[in-house]
């Protein structure tokens, strides 16, 4: 093909950008590289045009041949590898694509792109001191307020909170009419209230680490902060060192609807009808109730009138097969308590099993 070919390949290739026709754009692409296939602007509208569209198995093919048409493989094939390794949630050789792209020494602006690119990366894996790392590093590259937002979002999540209000300053310093600063500044202030009892708390679960009861008081304070991921770090926590404690269960499936994730909080078998308070929250009494009966039953496994207590707290809670099931456990040990009776009867008459709650409300 002619030079004057190619020039008109080019001219058809400008107006189907224009047009936003995306086959049309990849084929004409094709075409070019096909005469001339040193051409890496054309080799990256190909890559860019099967991602547009989802077709990661051309991606990879493209990127190959791009590869073995140049003498010099530009940088921007390693780029697009980590992103492709990211669409294919492989991440181990995202990260390393990525770094070999910055390796190559790009411009500031590029290498903060990516740089953010890792701390995300490093988020979704809820490795908090990577993301760290890589946001102080994109910081370096190129400074910017949202830069310094996430930055300090990230050293929230580890706890560095002199570090994290540092930052939210230099970034509110930076730009204080950017979204990002807007949206995050009165958060950051919220919490700053309850810094003073975290603190504390902090203090006492770095000598008794494993103290559940602890990591739930921390919990609670992140939730009426209004910090839901780090009350779900310390529930989490706590569920797996008391995975019988219906506190813990309580907290840590109003921390997972306060995020968003209802069907993992159903996993819990914590239904979305979970009764709350006017400022949005689980009551401190519900929770000083379930505290106190976790920490009997835990005791002494055979306490019915603990877990006919129970499964009144869960019942006022509205989380009927979880009370169902301690007033049922009561009965198991005591077959008479009237408490435990009342309790199933309320529970089956919720479940809409009336005969079977007429026989336990009149004993």
């Amino acid at each position: 093909m002619r030079g004057a070919d190619v020039s008109q390949l080019r001219k058809q290739l400008v107006a189907a950008e224009e047009a936003d026709d995306k086959p049309a754009i990849i084929e004409l692409n094709r075409r070019i590289v096909a005469v001339v296939p040193n051409d890496s602007h054309a080799w990256e509208n190909i890559v860019q045009g099967q991602f547009e569209i989802e077709d990661y198995d051309r991606v990879a093919e493209t990127l190959e041949a791009w590869q073995k048409a140049v003498k010099r493989p530009p940088a921007a094939i390693e780029h697009f590898r980590g992103d492709l390794a990211v669409k294919l949630k492989d991440y181990a050789n995202a990260e390393r694509h990525w770094l070999a792209f910055l390796a190559r020494k790009p411009s500031p602006g590029d290498a903060a792109a990516i740089y953010d690119k890792l701390a995300n990366l490093c988020a979704d894996q809820s490795r908090w001191a990577d993301c760290a790392s890589y946001d102080a590093k994109a910081i370096a590259a190129k400074d910017s307020a949202s830069r310094r937002v996430a930055h300090a979002c990230v050293l929230l999540r580890l706890h560095q909170w002199d570090a994290a209000y540092a930052e939210i300053a230099k970034a509110n310093k930076i730009d204080s009419t950017d979204n990002e600063v807007k949206k995050w500044l009165p958060q950051f202030e919220r919490l700053e209230g309850f810094l003073p009892q975290i603190r504390a708390l902090d203090a006492q679960i770095a000598k008794s680490p494993t103290d559940s009861a602890l990591l739930l008081d921390r919990a609670r304070l992140f939730t009426l902060a209004e910090r839901p991921l780090l009350a779900l770090d310390d529930c989490e926590r706590a569920i797996k060192l008391q995975p019988a404690s219906m506190r813990a269960r309580i907290q840590t499936a109003e921390a997972l609807f306060d995020v968003g994730r209802p069907d993992d909080a159903a996993k819990l078998q914590v239904s979305s009808n979970l009764a709350r308070d006017k400022d949005s929250h689980v009551s401190d009494q519900a929770l000083r109730e379930l505290s106190n009966e976790d920490t009997q039953i835990a005791q002494n496994s055979g306490n019915a009138e603990s877990l006919a207590a129970r499964a009144k707290t869960l019942r006022d809670l509205r989380q009927i097969p979880l009370a169902l099931a301690d007033a049922r456990a009561a009965l198991a040990i005591d077959d008479k308590l009237a408490a435990a009776h009342l309790e199933a009867a309320h529970d089956l008459d919720a479940l809409d099993q009336s005969k079977e709650a007429l026989i336990h409300a009149v004993k």
